[in-house]
C-alpha cells in the first residue's frame, strides 16, 4: 500500500495549500506584524490563519510575494519551513527586530544577514553542529540592492540566533539571574565579529541549505547592548527592503535564464 503523505493537500500547522502561496515567502515573527507588511505591497489577500500562523499572498513591483507569520523562535520557524516547501515556496526572508551588539548599528538600522551562529537547538536536531547556516548569495546581494534604493543604512554581517530572549542573548532573568558565562558569551561573539541577537535566521537558513531552497534575513535594530538604547524605531523598514528584494530577485532569476547561467552573479549585470 502506498505511503500517502497526509500532508499533500492542506498543510497541518499552515492550513495553506499549494495555491495559497508564491514562491517567494516573507518570514516575520509576530503574526500581528501582517498589516504593516503588506501595507508595502501593491494588493494583498489573507489566506489563512491558524495558531501562530497567518498567512497573505499578494504582489509587489507586480511580483508574486508571500508573507507567513512564524511566532517566536526557531521550533516554531523550522514547521514554517518544513510546510511552506512542501507546497512549492522557494525563497525565504526572514524580517523582524534584532539587538545589536556593536556599537556601529544605531537604532532604526538593518542588519542584513549573510550567515548566523547556530545558538539554537532547533536546526541541530536536523545536522551536525558544525555546518554552517548561510544566507543564499543571491538573496543577500537583493536585499543589499533594497536598502541601497531605499535608502536605509544598513550592516551586512553575521547574525547569532539563540533560543532564549533572556539568558541565551545573555540578558538578566527574574530577579537579576545570570546564566553562567553570559558576559563571556557576549564578549566572545562581539570579538568575532557577531553583529546582532535574534531568534530564527540560522534554523532558516539551515533548512533551507538542506532542502535546496534560498534563504537570507533582515532585521531592523531595535535595541543597542552596547550603547543601552531600546527603541521600537524603523520597524517597516526590513519589510519595505524585503518586499523590494522579492522584486529584485526575480529580475534578477530573469537574467539568469536569459544567459543561461547557473546562478546569479555580478557579471550578468554588466
Amino acid at each position: 500500500m502506498a505511503n500517502e503523505d497526509p500532508q499533500s493537500d492542506v498543510q497541518y500547522h499552515l492550513g495553506l495549500g499549494a495555491g495559497d502561496m508564491a514562491d517567494s515567502v516573507l518570514l516575520p515573527g509576530d503574526p500581528e506584524r501582517l498589516e504593516r507588511v503588506v501595507e508595502a505591497w501593491d494588493d494583498h489577500e489573507f489566506v489563512a490563519s491558524h495558531r501562530e500562523y497567518r498567512t497573505a499572498t499578494g504582489t509587489v513591483d507586480d511580483t508574486p510575494i508571500s508573507v507567513t507569520s512564524t511566532g517566536i523562535g526557531s521550533p516554531s520557524a523550522a514547521i514554517a519551513v518544513e510546510e511552506l516547501a512542501r507546497i512549492g515556496a522557494d525563497t525565504l526572508l526572514r524580517v523582524g527586530s534584532c539587538g545589536a551588539i556593536t556599537p556601529a548599528a544605531d537604532i532604526g538600522d538593518l542588519i542584513i544577514s549573510r550567515g548566523a551562529v547556530r545558538q539554537e537547538g532547533t536546526s541541530k536536531e536536523y545536522v551536525r553542529e558544525d555546518y554552517p547556516a548561510v544566507a543564499d548569495h543571491a538573496v543577500v546581494s537583493a536585499l543589499v540592492a533594497a536598502a541601497e534604493e531605499l535608502g536605509y543604512d544598513y550592516h551586512v554581517g553575521l547574525t547569532c540566533s539563540t533560543d532564549s530572549f533572556y539568558a541565551g542573548q545573555s540578558r538578566p532573568g527574574f530577579e537579576g539571574f545570570e546564566a553562567a558565562g553570559s558576559e563571556e558569551r557576549i564578549k566572545a561573539l562581539r570579538e568575532a565579529g557577531v553583529l546582532n541577537f535574534e531568534m530564527e535566521a540560522s534554523a532558516i537558513m539551515t533548512l533551507a541549505n538542506l532542502y535546496g531552497l534560498r534563504a537570507g534575513a533582515v532585521c531592523t535594530v531595535f535595541a543597542n547592548r552596547e550603547t543601552g538604547e531600546f527603541r521600537t524605531e524603523g520597524e517597516g523598514r526590513a519589510v519595505e527592503v524585503a518586499s523590494r528584494a522579492v522584486a529584485i530577485l526575480a529580475e534578477m532569476d530573469a537574467a539568469v535564464a536569459a544567459a543561461d547561467a547557473d546562478c546569479w552573479h555580478a557579471g550578468l549585470s554588466r
